[in-house]
């Protein structure tokens, strides 16, 4: 058995240390504040709800202290928090209770109406977090309160997975998992206690745990929750917070330099900022850089967690497109659909093994079997090594399409096409063709001073791709679909020309 319990550790340690500032609630609680507030709501889950290890407590709302009080709670009872996106139909939420069966749902008054109509088939209670939190108010914790005995093995979270093919999928994240992420995280960017970060992710994405909240909590040190994200006011906080220490998606944080705060925003505290999900432009770099902040790209996933490789901020210009190299205790390898590693240079799928590697897809063995094949979890991934071991993503195994004969992968065409001065933003697609089987359809989102002609863009990509990369398509649209990760939806393209 292992002690797994973080929060009750630095409540004796570093009891009067701020562990969290949340800004929608104006609260700030210490560390002993945070456990004795775990202690009441375990007490309460136990004793009022009937929760018991292994149950599953489904939670919608937004990101906030009541959350990392959950996640402690989890750490002391074996409860698995099932964060879910209150962004989702009711259809889907229905789904996603009748996958994991949760004991509770707990969710916020703003999501009433749509909790009430997800869980109108089924035999689930469910609990309002205000009640809750009153319950919290006017209890007496125990002090003697006993920790469960769980396993590294034991699962902590389900999250399920963004659904853009197929049902969603809830992905086991065990303790084992959370430790291991953390001490990953730890050493790649050398994460102290005296660290602060903003955090303005949702809690129904790996990023919004495991990027730097779950690190940051595992070293003792101090976060800042937003509920959601706002450029001014992130840029706000991380100068009067004098953070050190912030993680964004792409799209953020382009939303982040457009700014009118961001001219006159001293940021001078920042050691660097992280970015993953997808590929930084260049020229977003650029402006960071000029700002004086150093950017560190990784890449990371549900099943296996968010930090798996980091590309060192001095490397950010030098290695453009690449994410990296793996992290200190991650396993990884490039194999051939034969299972063969494959050379630098040569296109592989990227395997992840060892400790990080999610146990599985709650209540679906289909599923598992087909992602974890001897050990290692096949990402879907495409990839390519250099000599000095730096990965590039060339595409995803599934977005992958074929052009007369010839493989094409979307993203070497996206980047191709984000270089042009013009482009804000790209997607490309596999479109039905009689000829060719399928070729490639553009979506480009211009920058408002520019207007570059179809006739030019095919121009600039014959520059820089083969002929049967260039896509035969080029629609010009003033958004791109994106899921709530930030991400661009490239379901929602399929089925717009479908």
């Amino acid at each position: 058995m292992h002690n797994l319990d973080w929060i009750s550790k630095w409540a004796t340690y570093s009891p009067d240390k701020v562990a969290l500032k949340d800004y929608a609630t104006k609260q700030e609680l210490t560390y002993r504040q945070l456990n004795d507030n775990a202690l009441k709501l375990a007490d309460i889950l136990k004793s009022e709800y009937g929760l018991e290890k292994g149950d599953r407590l489904m939670v919608i709302a937004e990101h906030s202290s009541l959350y990392v009080t959950l996640f402690s709670v989890a750490q002391k009872t074996g409860i698995i928090l099932v964060p879910v996106n209150y962004r989702l139909s009711a259809k889907e939420i229905d789904y996603l209770i009748g996958n994991c069966t949760p004991k509770l749902v707990l969710y916020e008054s703003n999501f009433q109406a749509l909790v009430m109509q997800a869980s109108a088939n089924s035999q689930t209670s469910i609990l309002n977090t205000q009640k809750l939190i009153g319950e919290m108010k006017g209890r007496n914790f125990k002090t003697d309160f006993p920790n469960s005995e769980l396993d590294f093995d034991d699962p902590l979270f389900i999250l399920y997975t963004s659904g853009t093919t197929g049902f969603p999928k809830g992905a086991l994240y065990t303790h084992r998992m959370l430790f291991w992420n953390s001490m990953n995280t730890a050493l790649s960017l050398d994460v102290v206690s005296s660290d602060f970060t903003i955090n303005c992710m949702p809690a129904f994405h790996t990023g919004g745990w495991n990027v730097l909240i779950t690190p940051l909590l595992h070293k003792g040190a101090t976060i800042g929750m937003m509920n959601k994200f706002d450029a001014d006011q992130v840029l706000s906080l991380l100068e009067s917070e004098q953070a050190t220490i912030y993680w964004g998606v792409p799209t953020t944080l382009k939303m982040m330099l457009e700014s009118p705060l961001f001219e006159n925003a001293d940021l001078s505290s920042i050691r660097y900022f992280l970015s993953g999900g997808e590929a930084l432009p260049l020229e977003s770099i650029h402006q960071w850089h000029k700002k004086g902040i150093k950017i560190r790209q990784g890449y990371g996933l549900t099943e296996v967690g968010p930090n798996i490789t980091s590309l060192h901020h001095n490397d950010a210009e030098r290695k453009i497109g690449s994410i990296g190299r793996p992290n200190f205790y991650v396993e990884s390898k490039l194999v051939n659909e034969s299972g063969e590693e494959v050379k630098p240079g040569e296109i592989g799928e990227f395997c992840l093994g060892g400790n990080l590697v999610t146990a599985g897809y709650w209540n679906n063995p289909e599923a598992t079997s087909d992602a974890i094949v001897d050990g290692w979890f096949r990402t879907g991934d495409l990839m390519k090594q250099d000599e000095e071991g730096y990965l590039y993503v060339v595409d995803r195994r599934k977005s992958m399409f074929i052009s007369g004969g010839e493989n094409v992968y979307p993203a070497e065409v996206e980047r191709v096409l984000l270089s042009h001065p013009a482009i804000n933003e790209a997607a490309v697609i596999g479109v039905k063709d009689e000829k060719w089987g399928e070729v490639g359809k553009a979506f480009i989102v211009i920058k408002k001073e520019e207007a570059p002609l179809e006739m030019e863009l095919r121009g600039f990509c014959l520059e820089h791709l083969a002929k049967y990369k260039v896509p035969k398509y080029f629609e010009f649209i003033s958004d791109l679909p994106k899921n709530d990760t930030g991400k661009i939806n490239k379901k929602a393209l399929k089925s717009a020309v479908s």
